[in-house]
């Protein structure tokens, strides 16, 4: 079966890399991008990528996946802590969703400590650095195989 999973990077996560290197590190989103399609290609996985600085080009995203993946890996950003429309975009097209948070949100500025897209995600990885992502993909090959329509 060929697995097709969308990835969404919200606010700031294309200047990966650059911005707070002793928070985020020093790989950029290009570079996280070509590691995650060596792991997801084991799985006969299909990535495709998308980062944006703006909600609503994310809601557009996110409504668009529903009839093309099975699966949804979102690092919202700033939009985890407040945005419910994500939150409802995610919840109305029924995806499997997988948060990932490359920073501990849960050890960092109050305001950070909650979620709201944690509720309607099947599950959320927060604080392993990039590797929350080659994590979600792992789960997403176990997931989807056990699930296969």
């Amino acid at each position: 079966m060929n697995m097709n999973v969308l990835v969404i990077n919200g606010p700031n996560l294309n200047l990966l890399g650059k911005r707070e290197p002793d928070v985020y590190g020093a790989t950029t989103l290009t570079e996280l991008q070509e590691e995650m399609r060596l792991h997801a290609q084991a799985y006969n996985m299909n990535l495709e990528f998308f980062q944006s600085n703006h909600e609503g080009e994310i809601i557009d995203q996110i409504h668009q996946a529903m009839d093309h993946f099975q699966g949804l890996i979102i690092n919202p950003g700033a939009f985890t802590h407040y945005s419910y429309a994500i939150r409802d975009a995610i919840a109305s097209v029924k995806l499997p969703t997988v948060e990932v948070h490359i920073s501990n949100i849960h050890a960092r500025e109050e305001f950070r400590n909650v979620s709201v897209i944690a509720p309607i995600a099947i599950g959320q990885i927060t604080g392993l650095g990039l590797y929350g992502y080659i994590a979600s993909i792992h789960f997403f090959a176990n997931f989807l195989k056990k699930h296969e329509k």
